[in-house]
């Protein structure tokens, strides 16, 4: 069985082509990519553990040359290794603190309010435009500051980012808008960084402008680029779990019932859509020496793509893995990544996400499909329904 990211059957249902490189070829050369893919919950997570072997520097740099958006003395958090990240991530965890995210939830609360009216009224949609996509990008642009007048603007620039960064393919007539949208991004964001060091506010701009550590504090060109991460990282990781979370439940009526009937369990739903039909299906490394994985020798210097979405569906790792199961324990799934590259947002994306759903269930208990028809979304690395219409039924 031949396995390519890019192939049209593998972009429907990557599953089988994991369950066949994790028993037949669990570190396999793509013939059309020269990557090495990498498919085992022991050896991901042997990857995401060894940053000084498998590298993000160089692919990252790479991947995203075309972006025109991070300067040279700024590159994403996501794409260096230590020590440069060691002080990043220090510094960011001044500001991104447990107590910052856990402090939304009011306000994301009201988010998902103000989307689930508009929705009632019109009694069917696409959840995916309707709620999904909206919602995060509003819990971002208030998370950043970004003020009320500004948000069409910011919402606009940020969807652009995001098709830039998700490896889906952008129309050659398209592309002077996304670069366009780049700078402009960036112009913003610089402006309300020097506006928020001369007026702080409660938000995370500020206080990523405020962080210290031994001495050390965030350039305005390093607090762009944090937030550009969070804008792609925080949009569309969210509204995937979101769009998979509901696809997984219609296919399994069974656990829709016990979510139906104690929603309650919405957290366990949460952390086993991650695990069963992860928002993000795949990551990018190269190695910085010869290293030998399940008896592979892999070559310094090579492209490793290790597949999230296999890992998470070992059944070394996790019995029967298949089978969407809520009331499973789906601890140690690497949805959100593991060590220094732990994603940033992982509480915040769980508390969206709980949230989301559980007043989405709520308010409309006879949630219905309107068709069967799934598209998924144009992209190598994430995985999530581009439409998805529902009828909106209390």
């Amino acid at each position: 069985m031949n396995y390519n990211p890019f192939s049209p059957a593998v972009h429907d249902n990557p599953y089988p082509y994991y369950a066949y490189l994790r028993q037949q070829a669990p570190v396999y050369l793509i013939p059309e990519l020269g990557f090495w893919a990498v498919s085992r919950y022991e050896d991901v997570l042997f990857v995401l553990k060894n940053p000084n072997k498998f590298s993000s520097e160089r692919i990252y740099a790479a991947t995203t040359e075309h972006l025109n958006f991070y300067p040279p003395e700024a590159p994403a958090m996501v794409g260096i290794d230590p020590p440069d990240h060691t002080r990043l991530r220090k510094l960011v965890n001044r500001a991104f603190t447990p107590r910052r995210v856990a402090g939304l939830e009011r306000r994301v609360r009201e988010a998902v309010q103000d989307l689930l009216e508009p929705m009632a009224r019109r009694g069917e949609g696409d959840l995916m435009h309707d709620f999904a996509i909206p919602f995060p990008s509003v819990v971002i642009g208030e998370m950043l500051g970004v003020p009320i007048e500004r948000r069409a603007d910011f919402h606009r620039w940020g969807a652009n980012l995001i098709r830039s960064f998700s490896g889906t393919h952008v129309p050659q007539e398209e592309q002077a808008e996304i670069r366009q949208s780049h700078a402009d991004l960036r112009a913003y964001l610089e402006e309300l960084i020097a506006a928020y060091r001369q007026h702080p506010g409660d938000n995370l701009l500020s206080a990523l402008v405020e962080a210290e550590e031994e001495d050390q504090r965030l350039t305005a060109a390093e607090i762009v680029s944090l937030a550009a991460i969070l804008i792609v990282g925080g949009n569309e990781t969210t509204a995937n779990l979101i769009g998979n979370a509901l696809l997984s439940l219609f296919a399994h009526p069974q656990e829709f019932a016990r979510v139906r009937a104690n929603l309650d369990l919405v957290p366990q739903l949460v952390e086993e859509t991650l695990r069963y039909e992860s928002p993000v299906q795949s990551f990018l490394r190269h190695t910085t020496c010869e290293v030998e994985l399940a008896g592979t020798r892999i070559p310094a210097g090579a492209p490793v793509l290790f597949l999230i979405g296999a890992a998470n569906r070992d059944e070394r790792k996790f019995p029967d893995p298949d089978r969407f199961d809520i009331l499973r324990n789906a601890e140690g799934h690497v949805a959100f990544g593991f060590g220094i590259h732990f994603c940033l947002g992982a509480q915040l994306a769980r508390l969206e996400a709980q949230t989301a759903l559980a007043m989405l269930l709520q308010r409309f208990p006879r949630l219905a499909r309107k068709d069967h028809q799934v598209t998924w979304i144009d992209s190598v690395f994430t995985r999530g329904p581009e439409t998805l219409s529902l009828v909106y039924a209390a």
